[in-house]
């Protein structure tokens, strides 16, 4: 192999670099090998890593800048080193689980090992300046996962540079000038997201750069049954841009030529950041040494061929080869070096797992000494050594361990009166508190940065104040934040040059631009990408999605990456993106669903919001952007031609999450709804009260949070019966109120009736007025569930007509 004369001359690959970048890679290598051994030895679950693809990453990092992002693959580690972003002992303390910031700064110990993120978000909940950040978003194991986002990091540089007003968003950006490094395995390539990514990055044309590690299978299963032609770069050719046209930059890199990879990267980045063209880097011939995974061996699918060939172009051998060949250094100075490198990581390899073990010292110091008073003073010898003896046939016992054996015993000691026993009780209440901090916070916001902490203001009106449609008062409501706020975009399916299909965007894009008013393509999971990615630098987006049933697109996005990001990189990252859709009562089979239950179990980490009206809807809009969580908004489908009173305020009147709206007050029973039920059980409590029922009418608003204040109950104090209403199937979003009001605030207590739910019928709902009519809720249904419960109640009174 001759040596590239010209890269010396650009002082890219001179002898100090290239033996730092060997050093790195043979490190990694060690690191991974080791990190192996530990989860077959058992000292961790399980464990993937980079090994085969260091020296692409070591020629990638190179040209990574300060303020660049990377949103990437679990492979990622060798990147993540080089930039400082990780040391050995953190990647340890994660294979290890270990939940210390201190030690585990990436995740607390609460994502599987391969999850890399930069923390952006100080003790005060504030953002960090970005632009002196290698910044890394937490990688999610869900393949392709991470690579939806990747679009609305890139896009934000985009709206940094051709937005003169974000000028002075100074910790996000420097004249846009940053680039996305998304990378991603072959294989995770055939995943829809990969090829929806590709497609919009094309046409926004933005600074996004894809990297594909290619080792030629997806665990057992080879490229050729991955990938048309067998080849991404190949598949990919026709979004190639060529005679002018936009399109994407592609190249191709063998993963062991290191000179090759640092020329190619060198040109890719460069295009990209100065540009604003999206690029393909396709790392070919890599090759993984160990398998998949910690979960089975490669040598089970693979010939004894591609073994042999692994071995020979195994790329950390080609790059020593590479270094004798060109003079660079001596078989004795690389001994020496990899000699280092094993000392460097097994070094810290023991400083990870003497603190992982550390931390437990203190509760099973504690436990012992409990264990050892509980026999001394118990009558139940025999059962506490046997406790004693499970105890200590664990090999490495963890907190788990110590509450089993604690609760134990504490049984058996239950009916002694002895010091121990309310010592094992006060020590599990505290244990319980401990680790309830350690592994359940959070997940939302907290402090000044909560939603919840908005103090609210009521919407006030002129005393001549006209009756306007409701997409008035939504579209001068926006129309009156993004004159306020330049932070402020919105994108999605005709959202701009019509002002979205329902006109609550109406000539706002004439107006504010359509940098921040823009149509999107049909792609649902790109669109919540864009959005992703722009609240994590710093900029507030609304993105549509024009249907709510529309959202099931987006679900593996919206549960897998955004609404856990808080939580999984224990309160390190955030991305605080509104997503605007609208549901109920359209009569389409298509358009009218109402999958809230769906949400509610998929979306724990967003609020999710579902107004009654646009009134309301403006004042919760408000409350979520003085906020720093992410949040579902599904408007009212039916009530955008709706008249409503307009507010004199808009834009600076406030309602709170999570505190329900009494709507009608009433002594006989209590209807909790939400959104478009609530005309619906507003009619039928109108019907019901000519004939002496006096229903007392609960809009949730906000259904996570839920009646943060308990406020419902204190409703079924007076009226002793509640039905639950909502247009979702049965035992979904109402089972989920009923718990929420029966169980949670205890409210079973005083009900003189069984609580009850009217929902929609288990099916999608039929096309047409009758078809709508008679596949979700009416008045007539509710009118007849609230008087039959009546009648039980006081039959004579209320006498049966069925």
């Amino acid at each position: 192999m001759i040596f590239n004369e010209t890269l010396f001359e650009n002082e890219t690959l001179v002898k100090e670099k290239v033996l730092h970048d060997y050093r790195v890679a043979v490190e990694s290598r060690v690191a991974a090998l080791q990190g192996r051994r530990d989860v077959m030895g058992g000292r961790a679950k399980f464990g993937i890593f980079g090994d085969g693809k260091e020296v692409a990453q070591v020629a990638l990092a190179t040209f990574f800048r300060k303020g660049d992002f990377r949103s990437g693959y679990y492979r990622d580690q060798t990147i993540e080193y080089y930039l400082g972003n990780l040391t050995w002992q953190q990647l340890f303390a994660q294979i290890y689980a270990h939940a210390d910031l201190n030690h585990e700064p990436h995740t607390g110990g609460r994502s599987m090992n391969g999850h890399f993120a930069t923390r952006w978000i100080d003790e005060e909940g504030e953002w960090r300046d970005q632009t002196e950040l290698y910044n890394s978003v937490c990688d999610i194991f869900p393949t392709a996962g991470e690579i939806s986002r990747s679009v609305g990091l890139a896009y934000a540089s985009k709206l940094y540079r051709e937005n003169p007003a974000l000028a002075y968003l100074e910790k996000f950006s420097r004249g846009g000038n940053e680039i996305v490094f998304a990378t991603v395995g072959d294989a995770s390539t055939s995943q829809g997201m990969f090829w929806e990514t590709m497609n919009a990055a094309g046409v926004l044309q933005v600074p996004l750069l894809m990297s594909v590690w290619d080792d030629g299978y997806g665990i057992s299963v080879p490229v050729s049954y991955q990938t048309t032609k067998g080849s991404i770069s190949e598949a990919l050719y026709g979004l190639k841009r060529e005679n002018g046209v936009p399109g994407i930059e592609i190249f191709k890199v063998a993963g062991w030529n290191y000179p090759e990879l640092i020329e190619t990267y060198r040109i890719a980045t460069e295009i990209c950041r100065k540009e604003h063209v999206p690029v393909l880097v396709h790392v070919d011939e890599l090759t993984q040494p160990t398998g998949h995974s910690t979960s089975g061996s490669h040598e089970r699918y693979k010939s004894k061929e591609r073994l042999d060939w692994e071995a020979e172009f195994d790329c950390n051998a080609q790059f020593r080869h590479w270094i004798l060949e060109n003079g660079l250094a001596t078989e004795e100075e690389l001994n020496t070096l990899e000699s280092e490198a094993k000392e460097t990581v097994k070094a810290a390899r023991n400083e990870a797992w003497t603190a992982y073990r550390a931390s437990f010292r203190e509760d099973q110091e504690a436990l012992n000494r409990m264990l050892k008073s509980s026999l001394a003073d118990s009558r139940h010898k025999e059962e506490i050594r046997e406790v004693m003896k499970q105890l200590a046939s664990v090999q490495f016992p963890i907190r788990r361990d110590f509450i089993q054996a604690a609760a134990k015993t504490l049984r058996i000691v239950r009916d002694e009166n002895i010091p121990v026993r309310d010592e094992l009780r006060s020590w599990l209440g505290e244990a319980k508190k401990v680790n309830e901090k350690r592994y359940n916070s959070l997940l939302y916001a907290e402090g000044k940065q909560s939603p919840l902490n908005v103090q609210p203001v009521a919407p006030t009106y002129d005393t001549d104040a006209p009756k306007v449609d409701g997409r008035e008062i939504i579209r001068d409501y926006f129309d009156a934040v993004f004159t306020k706020d330049p932070r402020l975009v919105a994108l999605g399916e005709d959202i701009g040059k019509i002002g979205d299909v329902n006109q609550g965007f109406a000539g706002l894009q004439e107006k504010h631009g359509e940098i921040r008013i823009t149509d999107t393509g049909i792609r649902e999971t790109t669109i919540i990408g864009q959005g992703i990615g722009l609240a994590m630098r710093g900029l507030r987006p609304v993105v549509e999605i024009q249907y709510f049933d529309y959202t099931y697109y987006t679900l593996a996005t919206l549960t897998d990456d955004l609404a856990c990001l808080r939580y999984r990189t224990a309160g390190g990252q955030q991305a605080p993106v509104i997503i605007r859709t609208r549901g109920h009562r359209l009569e389409g089979i298509w358009h009218s669903g109402s999958p809230v239950g769906t949400m509610l179990s998929s979306l724990r980490g967003l609020h999710v919001v579902a107004p009654r009206n646009f009134t309301q809807a403006a004042g919760l809009y408000n409350t979520l952007f003085q906020g720093m969580d992410p949040a579902l908004v599904i408007e009212p489908l039916n009530g955008y031609r709706h008249k409503e009173i307009r507010p004199n305020n808009l834009g600076e009147y406030y309602i709170p999450l999570g505190q329900p709206e009494i709507l009608k007050e009433g002594k006989d029973l209590t209807i909790v709804t939400y959104g478009s039920m609530c005309r619906i059980v507003m009619d039928a409590a109108a019907q019901l009260e000519k004939v002496g029922i006096d229903v007392e009418v609960i809009d949730v608003q906000t259904l996570l949070p839920f009646d943060v204040d308990h406020r419902i109950v204190e409703s079924i104090k007076k009226t002793n019966r509640v039905i639950f209403a909502d247009e979702d199937v049965p035992g979904s979003a109402s089972a989920y109120m009923m718990q929420q009001v029966v169980e949670g605030q205890n409210a079973y207590q005083w009900l003189d009736s069984a609580p009850q739910t009217i929902s929609a019928k288990a099916h999608r709902p039929a096309y047409g007025s009758d078809g709508d009519y008679f596949s979700k809720p009416n008045a007539e249904e509710v009118f007849d569930r609230v008087y039959q419960l009546m009648h039980e109640v006081n039959p004579r009174k209320y006498p049966a007509y069925w």
